[in-house]
């Protein structure tokens, strides 16, 4: 019996290697272990065996079977891998570039419409004197609130408006969230230097928002600060009409209004008339034909404080920036979701490189 069992592994070895497709060796594996298989069939003269020839062919029966078993599976991912290889093979595609593909118009790249406005306010504050700075993402409770004025009972710390981490543990004034904006840089800024200084901050931030034509839950902004002494609204206003005018490259209609904010004392909200419908009223401008742009006011003498910064000698003023809603003036843009969508049809209108 032994004999019979050694000699069906033979046969089952000699059959195998030849086969490619899964289907067969499925096949071939219930000829051999199936109930009704030559395996089967040799074991079924088992109970006519003495006690111990059972002893040696039960082991040697198994041993055959986990042989059989073995080469099946080896067998089916060689002939998986072979497939997928072959596939891969046939729907090669090659991306290096040809010349001719690169003298076709279709292949040039093109910034997002936000890189570009971002890279030409730059451009703009640095030939006025201003630094840009950088800051992280994730921000202690610190930063992003404390240090800007901004109590605990503030309704900006609610879950609605933050994406907060759990830290429970952290203690207090160090829980860490996702920045809400970027004056958590001009904190930053203010503990490296002395003024008088000048510096924008823009990056991207994160707000717990529903969205809209107008609203988005990761957006950009830029914020700015100035601090010196004898810093009045005059030096506000001038700086954020000259940047507006350098933007849209013309005299754009401004309004500005009182405004509340924590870190800034007395605060303003600096409009502009919608670009995209001319003041007549849309979903941009919630049908009122201005659209809130530029957030600002005098820097609150606590915000100095928490900086380093001493407000008995120094003052300044300091402003937030929308570059979304910046882009989507410019632009005439009328959904800000066009932004994120990553639609190439969308990029492609814009200056290409």
């Amino acid at each position: 019996m032994i004999n019979k069992l050694e000699s069906a592994l033979v046969s089952f070895k000699s059959e195998i290697a030849s086969l490619v497709k899964q289907a067969d060796v499925l096949n071939l594996k219930a000829k051999y272990l199936g109930k009704q298989g030559e395996i089967s069939e040799i074991l079924k003269s088992l109970k006519d065996a003495t006690v111990e020839e059972k002893k040696l062919i039960g082991p040697k029966a198994n041993e055959i079977k986990d042989t059989i078993l073995k080469l099946v599976d080896e067998t089916l991912a060689n002939i998986e891998l072979n497939e997928i290889n072959e596939k891969l093979q046939a729907n090669r595609i090659d991306i290096s570039l040809t010349d001719d593909m690169l003298e076709k118009k279709n292949v040039h790249g093109g910034f997002h419409p936000r890189t570009l406005i971002r890279q030409e306010v730059e451009d703009i504050f640095l030939s006025m004197g201003f630094e840009v700075l950088d800051g992280p993402h994730i921000e202690t409770e610190f930063y992003n609130f404390e240090a800007l004025n901004i109590p605990g009972d503030h309704p900006a710390r609610d879950m609605q408006d933050t994406f907060w981490f759990r830290d429970e543990s952290s203690p207090e004034g160090n829980k860490h969230l996702l920045r809400t904006h970027t004056s958590t840089i001009q904190i930053r800024g203010m503990m490296d230097r002395k003024p008088p200084f000048k510096f924008i901050a823009p990056g991207t931030v994160f707000r717990c928002e529903r969205t809209d034509a107008s609203h988005e839950m990761v957006f950009q902004q830029l914020e700015g600060m100035m601090v010196g002494e004898n810093i009045s609204v005059s030096n506000l206003i001038y700086f954020m009409k000259q940047t507006l005018k350098e933007i849209f490259k013309r005299d754009v209609e401004v309004r500005l209004r009182p405004g509340f904010f924590p870190f800034v004392e007395p605060g303003f909200e600096l409009d502009i008339r919608c670009q995209v419908c001319a003041g007549k009223g849309c979903s941009v401008c919630k049908q009122v034909g201005w659209v809130e742009l530029l957030p600002c006011g005098m820097v609150h003498p606590n915000v100095l404080r928490a900086g380093g910064v001493d407000p008995e000698k120094y003052n300044g003023f300091a402003f937030g920036l929308g570059l979304d809603r910046l882009v989507m003036m410019k632009y005439g843009i009328e959904d800000i979701r066009h932004l994120q969508s990553g639609d190439l049809r969308f990029n492609s209108q814009f200056k290409e490189y």
